[in-house]
């Protein structure tokens, strides 16, 4: 309940901002403004994420696609502001495990499969503690850590050090990929 009254909130005081950035979006990138994918939610479950559209339409790569405008949404966390939608309809939580692809479901073990025991946030644990530059196993491992932990101090925490990581736009990718290394389960 604290996370849809937030999110919200949030959704009131930062309209002006998502406008901007929907114009910026459209303008810079072009349609569809917003980019719409299915990620795996509390228990598994899928729901579409929303965020801004931050690749152009076409082949390639994703570091081909990402240009400019998009670089710099990803660099800011811009991009996850339409998440607040997610949240406010009760699909993620402002803090969790972030959402991952769908396919890696079936490659996680017992213990990563945990992270599935909340609702995935728009910020995590590991989002603060290094983001991309992590390693599968130490992502999962925090992803765990939170589950365990989880109480409103510590999402309050992970909220504060989320602004200041916002601020630093470092570690948004992994070294050599435009976003990060994908998954490809347990050695």
């Amino acid at each position: 309940m604290r996370d849809i009254l937030a999110a919200g909130l949030l959704l009131v005081a930062l309209s002006p901002l998502l406008i901007a950035l929907s114009l910026a979006v459209r303008i810079c990138i072009g349609r569809p403004v917003i980019f719409l994918q299915q990620r795996p939610g509390r228990h598994g479950k899928l729901f579409t994420l929303l965020k801004f559209r931050t690749m152009t339409i076409g082949d390639g790569d994703d570091a081909s696609r990402l240009e400019g405008f998009g670089r710099l949404l990803r660099r800011t966390s811009l991009d996850e502001l339409p998440e607040l939608w997610n949240v406010l309809r009760g699909d993620m939580s402002l803090v969790g495990p972030r959402p991952l692809l769908p396919e890696y479901l079936a490659l996680y073990n017992e213990q990563q499969a945990r992270r599935h025991e909340v609702r995935p946030g728009m910020t995590g644990w590991a989002q603060v503690n290094g983001r991309n530059s992590l390693t599968w196993p130490e992502r999962f491992k925090m992803d765990v850590w939170y589950v365990d932990h989880q109480s409103m101090w510590l999402d309050l925490k992970i909220i504060g050090m989320t602004c200041i990581q916002v601020f630093k736009t470092s570690e948004v990718s992994s070294q050599g990929h435009a976003t990060t290394e994908p998954f490809r389960g347990n050695e």
